[in-house]
This record gives C-alpha cells, structure tokens and sequence, in this order.
C-alpha cells in the first residue's frame, strides 16, 4: 500500500508537494481543518483517512498544536539543566497555558532556557525579555564556542561562493568513478549514528535502474544535545549543498531533497538563502559549468517528529504519507523517494565530501585511526565552563575533548550521554578509557552517534532520566512494530510507578523488555533504547537498587 501512496505523491513530483500542502495548510491556526484536509485528499488522489493520519502524527500538524504561540524546549540538556519550570513561569506571565506548548530539543543545549516564538529560537536570558521580544524589540542572540582540534574539515573560514565551487568544477571535469573512488579510499562512513560508507551507498544507486534519482540531506537532527547539522547549516550552508551535488553527479541524481526539522526554523532560512544565491550565480540547473550536469534542491520544512531521523520515515514523511519504518529491502538506494533510487545521508556525512574531492581521500583517510577516518563534530552542553561545537580528529582522547575543549564541567557531574538519546550512559570514570572514534565507544559497550554530550548532575536521579528515555521513544515511536509502541510503554509505566508507590520492578522482567526491544525492533528507536537503559543497570545499580525487587 505504502508503494502505491509513494506513487501517487510522485505523481507531481516535489513541486507541489502533499506534505508542503499540509504545513501550508496548517499555518494559520496550527492544524489542517477538515475542509482543507479533505481536499488534499481528493487533489492528490489519497483516501481521507492516509490524509488525516499523517496530519495527526506531527506534533506540529496533529489537533493538540492548534492556537499554540509559544513552545518550550523538553530536550534531555534543558531537562537536565532544571531551567524549564522557571522558563515556563516566566512565558506564562505573557501568554494564557494553552498558547505554551513543547519542541523536542531546539539546538540550544549550550545554553539551555529554550523556547521557540514566532518561527524564531531564543535561550539563555531571552526568557527575562519575553515583553520586548513579543514586540519585536529584542534581537535574536545566538553564540557559543566554535573550534578544532587537529584539522578543520568542516570548520574552516568560508571565502566566496565563486571560489569554493571551484571545487564543484574540479568535480565535475572528472568521471564519476574516479570520484567514487575518491570516497571509498578516504573511507568515509557516516555521521549520524550508523557508520555507513557513503561511497557503498552512492555506488548501489549509481547502478540501480532509473532516470530519475535523488540525493536526500537528512537534517532532522533530532538528538537532543546535538547541534553539529545546525552549526553546518547556519555556518557553513555551501559545504552540505556541494556536497550533495558532487554526492548528485556520483549517482546520477539531478535533485537534492533538504528535510530540516521544524526545530530549525533559523537553519531553513540560511539554507534556503545559500540556494538562492547558487541560482543567482548561474550555480543551478541545467548544464551547470558547461558540463551538461543538472541539479536543483528542494528544502522541505519538517513539522516535528523524530522518527524521520530515520532514513525510511523521513522518505514516507516526504511523501505525506505516516512517517512509519519501512521493511528492507528493497533499500532506499534500489526504491527510495517515489519508489525512485535514493541515497540518504545526513548533514555531517555529506558537508565532508568537498574536503575529500579537494584534497583526496587518501589525506582524509590520513586523519583519525583504524576505519574511524576524517573528523567529528563534538557538541557540548551548557555543563560545561566552554560548552560548543568542537571539531577533533578521529581518536582523540575524550579527556581532551573534556577538560582542555570543554574547559570542564562547571559543576559535579555523574554521567554523560552521548550520541543522543539511543546513545551510551557514560559513567565520568570511564572519560579516560574512551576515545572519540567508532570503535573505541562501541568496544567499551558505548555508541558515538552523533557525538552530542548530555550532563547528568550529581543531583538528578538516574531513574528519572531512564523514566525521560522511556518516555521519549514512547511519544517519538512510529507506532508500526509492537517491541516499540508497546515495549516503550510498558518501560515508562514501570519506572514511574516503582518511583510514586511502593511497587518494585522485577529485574527479569525489564531484562526481558530491553532484549525484546533491542532485538525485535524495526529500527533504532527502539533497538537503541536498551543501550542507555543497560548502561545505567550496569554503572549505576546502587543507586537504582531501591527502585528493583
């Protein structure tokens, strides 16, 4: 069914996109009327009720978003911070409780007290001027530490658009295979969680049949305490949009898709400008340079959910259809967007290439250790006395990242979760065991992810931050397999009701939840809940044995 719906969205392809529709439809009162739903229904031939089920699954299309004015943030850095009751009370003194709702992680975890007001994300000491920013009498105020260690990949200074597509030119006077070959010798895997080898990726759509291909930026960055794609958006916007047409000219594809999180209304803007701009320098389109190479990029503005992170949900959510996982195969690189050949990647991943056409891959392959090549985005949280983006290369101690990027922790802390909420519970003892690449996290039962640093303080209990992850992947959950829709649940109910009654949870009992999720999950929403969860049992029982029989 989910084939034939991707068929009938294709039909106009993504000028006049279902999903678009539906967020256009949407602005006015923060939900699709009935009326407007139904006739986007019969406008792109799609039954009434795949229509509403996809509105009602965004926290930003679904009926309990309409008449919302202002939003909190309730990402893990915010939550862990403490500094979301006293936000909250400081917005109610200027909009009524029902005009407050919430985003999930706003990218400002450096500062913590985020909120989101009239398509714009403020932090910090913005919630003392709700009155002035209200009335437009407040810039938007947006800093934090930005450095590397080692080789600035992804963090040099841009120079001109002119001259950094010259880049594209050197690209384009080569084969695609030679280019190929580029990738596959840097060893390049990718950067939002999974490792893969983009160039294993380019390489399976180049050969599946097909005119049409796309090449798809994953930019739903949805971790909370991750604002690396954010920083390459806002900062560094040309190095994901040629990375994506040099990705383009590898596999054949002539249109780039950009999926930016609704979180990320700054980040839609800058992209969109930097696009513009291509088009104005005569960067876009067809017979680009002379070389008979055609691209142009569709940006599409996500309407919250964190699912679409992954791969096979945000090609659905492109669709309008649900945002459910899809089985594989066939993979998105044989039957992707429309049932066309796609390969998806996400913004870190793709913002490398340049580097690696410009200087080779064998120098990039030179950086970093083992088959942890190139660099990594780092980002810290407002725990530290530096918290920012900080570039390092593969295989840097995590103490340097700590103590001499970071400067430390401002206060006591017991754990740090990196790479997202599916990431590992890192206890502050084993700082000097790890090392920022793949192999040394998953070799001592942690993940790198996304490489995003969450705090946890002496003072916030560690059952509470697994009630937090339970929780989260229970809201986030696509729903289609039971080991996460229900599994989540049951998890969340444990662990609230061992906290407010005397019930004691059966430690066979959430051993036999966390396997079921880990191993009968569609996807790592709900395979990758039980990594924190195990870490947690395993570094913290003490504090977590009064709550288990």
């Amino acid at each position: 069914m989910s084939k034939n719906l991707g068929e009938l969205s294709g039909r106009k392809g993504l000028k006049a996109n279902l999903f678009e529709a539906l967020g256009i439809a949407a602005a006015g009162t923060g939900t699709p009327s009935v009326e407007k739903m139904e006739a986007l229904a019969g406008e792109f031939l799609m039954g009434k009720a795949n229509i509403f089920g996809t509105a009602s699954f965004y926290d930003f299309l679904k009926e309990d978003n309409k008449g919302k004015k202002v939003f909190v943030c309730n990402g893990s850095a915010c939550m862990t911070a403490g500094t979301q009751d006293s936000l909250r009370e400081k917005l109610s003194t200027q909009f009524n409780a029902d005009e407050i709702g919430e985003m999930c992680c706003l990218g400002r975890c450096y500062q913590n007290s985020a909120f989101n007001y009239a398509g714009k994300n403020y932090s910090g000491s913005a919630g003392d001027q709700i009155e002035e920013i209200k009335n437009q009498k407040s810039k938007v105020s947006d800093e934090y530490h930005v450095a590397s260690y080692g080789t600035p990949v992804l963090t040099q200074a841009f120079t001109h658009v002119n001259e950094y597509y010259k880049i594209l030119a050197t690209a384009l006077s080569q084969s695609p295979e030679a280019l190929l070959a580029e990738l596959k010798e840097s060893g390049l895997r990718g950067r939002g969680g999974a490792g893969f080898p983009i160039a294993f990726k380019l390489d399976s759509c180049r050969n599946s049949a097909g005119r049409q291909k796309f090449i798809v930026c994953n930019a739903d960055e949805g971790d909370p305490g991750a604002y690396s794609d954010r920083y390459l958006m806002e900062q560094q916007p040309h190095s994901v949009l040629l990375g994506m047409m040099i990705a383009g000219y590898i596999a054949g594809a002539d249109t780039g898709v950009l999926y930016i999180r609704a979180e990320y209304p700054e980040s839609q803007e800058i992209i969109q400008d930097a696009i513009n701009h291509l088009l104005d320098e005569n960067l876009l389109g067809e017979n680009i340079l002379g070389s008979g190479f055609n691209f142009n990029f569709k940006l599409i503005r996500a309407m919250g959910a964190y699912i679409c992170g992954e791969e096979t949900a945000l090609l659905s959510s492109i669709e309008g259809q649900r945002p459910e996982v899809r089985v594989r195969p066939p993979y998105p690189t044989q039957q992707g967007l429309f049932n066309k050949p796609t390969v998806v990647n996400n913004v870190e991943t793709l913002a490398c290439i340049p580097y690696i056409i410009k200087n080779g891959g064998k120098q990039f392959a030179s950086i970093g250790i083992g088959k942890s090549t190139g660099t990594k985005l780092v980002s810290l949280d407002g725990f530290f006395n530096r918290p920012g983006i900080y570039e390092v290369d593969m295989g840097t101690p995590l103490a340097v990242v700590i103590d001499e990027l970071g400067g430390g922790f401002k206060q006591n802390i017991k754990a740090m979760h990196i790479g997202g909420p599916l990431g590992g519970l890192v206890p502050v003892e084993k700082i000097k065991d790890l090392a920022v690449d793949f192999e040394s996290f998953s070799k001592n039962g942690f993940l790198l992810g996304h490489a995003s640093v969450v705090c946890i303080p002496q003072n916030f209990p560690v059952i509470k931050y697994l009630q937090h992850l339970f929780e989260f992947t229970a809201h986030e959950s696509c729903g289609k397999c039971f080991p996460c829709r229900i599994g989540s649940t049951r998890g969340y109910e444990m662990i609230k009701k061992a906290q407010e009654t005397e019930y004691k949870i059966d430690r066979n009992l959430m051993n036999d939840l966390i396997e079921t999720l880990e191993i009968g999950s569609l996807c790592a929403l709900g395979g990758g809940l039980p990594l924190p969860v195990k870490n947690a049992l395993q570094y913290f029982e003490e504090e977590l044995s009064p709550y288990f029989k």
